[in-house]
């Protein structure tokens, strides 16, 4: 017997959009909400603390410029911590690409052109090598990578024979210090700067607007509309704000741009792709994972090797800053990376974390370096506060799990 069914009885089967309550959805979501929630209210304070020097143009270029680093670096090591690995090597990576660098442009006089690619395959084959022994010979990635640091810091030393190597050329300056120029003339603001940020707002309004349509197009409701129109405007006013202040001053930092660009690729790859989820399904479980039919040598391999290349772009950016290479560049940076991490959201068993918890988790790290700094608050201070940060972020994640469980 053939059952028919009608586009009838086909439309009769799809079952109304499931409408979640604000309490259950703001109390399985309050990581993501409280991290956004927590970078507002820590600038909000320092901008009262300073008296308003803290949102000054002035000073928000120089935080973005301070911090661009430590989040490039935040995004691949959130690929590296989802995976359920650790990579202690990357503040040492980032001072022997800059040291890299130094010679060829200063000893040996090679354009620009030929130094940044060369530099970012030397991170990739990095990584690579690191991520060989972690996944296909099962090392603790916190051995080989702690071996990695004490290496790539000695060789550091070697290159540069324990002294500084500088400066650079104007054309490689320009990757951490180049601001975009105005199509549309000289003079305040900078209107280039404005349209890009009212761009950069609509685009990610748009994107929301359209994966929210498309998940109550299958009846399904994550999000209550009041925490959507709520989340959304914060993040599109934020971004026309701070693209005001900053189109008051010298506009977009070159910098920035790439850090957009990065990001938008990367929460791309980790929500859409493939290969993205399957590192998640790496971390969450590997033995599930292998049984069906990932295969996740390939994939902590692949972690590993982005996680140097992208510590190699740090590393041209932080040389290209100072203007010059140093044997002590990238001292404790790997410290700043992991904890941002952590504080944007990720577990420390794997499998869970997002690119945007980890830029959030970033920035709150590099707003409080620089609150503190223009307090007048020493390093020694500094330091205690930011390790209660994590501490306090790590316990969190802990008592939700249990929670959860």
């Amino acid at each position: 017997m053939v059952e028919i069914i009608t586009k009838n009885d086909t439309a009769a089967t799809v079952q109304p959009a499931s409408k979640p309550s604000v309490g259950m959805h703001l109390k399985s979501h309050i990581r993501e909400y409280g991290i956004l929630i927590v970078l507002v209210l820590i600038m909000s304070l320092f901008q009262y603390l300073t008296d308003g020097t803290f949102m000054r143009p002035a000073n928000l270029t120089n935080l973005f410029l301070q911090n661009s680093y430590i989040i490039i670096m935040a995004i691949g090591m959130l690929l590296v911590i989802v995976a359920g690995h650790i990579d202690l090597s990357v503040g040492s990576i980032v001072g022997f690409v800059g040291a890299i660098a130094a010679v060829m442009m200063v000893d040996y006089n090679l354009p620009t052109l030929v130094v940044v690619p060369v530099c970012m395959v030397v991170g990739l084959i990095i990584g690579g090598a690191q991520g060989y022994w972690v996944a296909y010979w099962r090392i603790p990635s916190f051995i080989v990578t702690l071996a990695g640091m004490l290496v790539f810091k000695g060789l550091t030393m070697v290159l540069l024979e324990g002294q500084s190597v500088g400066p650079f050329p104007k054309n490689f300056q320009i990757l951490s210090t180049g601001f975009i120029p105005d199509f549309f003339g000289p003079g305040r603001p900078n209107y280039t700067a404005l349209l890009i940020g009212v761009l950069a707002a609509s685009v990610i309004v748009f994107l929301a607007i359209r994966t929210r349509l498309k998940a109550l197009e299958y009846g399904v409701e994550d999000e209550p509309l009041v925490f959507f129109v709520a989340k959304n405007l914060l993040v599109a006013g934020g971004f026309i704000y701070i693209s005001y202040l900053l189109s008051t001053y010298r506009g977009l930092p070159n910098v920035l741009i790439t850090m957009a660009v990065l990001i938008a690729i990367y929460t791309f790859f980790t929500n859409r792709s493939i290969t993205g989820r399957r590192i998640y399904a790496l971390g969450g479980n590997q033995k599930a994972a292998k049984l069906s039919g990932i295969n996740t040598e390939r994939l902590t391999f692949l972690t590993f090797a982005n996680m140097g290349m992208l510590a190699a772009v740090a590393g041209l950016i932080f040389a290209a800053r100072l203007n010059t290479a140093t044997p002590k560049a990238g001292f404790a940076f790997e410290l700043d990376v992991i904890a941002a991490v952590f504080i944007g959201g990720a577990s420390m068993s794997g499998g869970v974390g997002k690119v945007v918890g980890a830029v959030i988790g970033a920035l709150i790290m590099g707003v409080m370096n620089n609150g503190m700094s223009l307090l007048g608050i020493g390093i020694d201070w500094q330091q205690i506060i930011k390790g209660l940060v994590l501490l306090a972020a790590v316990i969190f994640d802990v008592y939700n799990k249990s929670k959860r469980n």
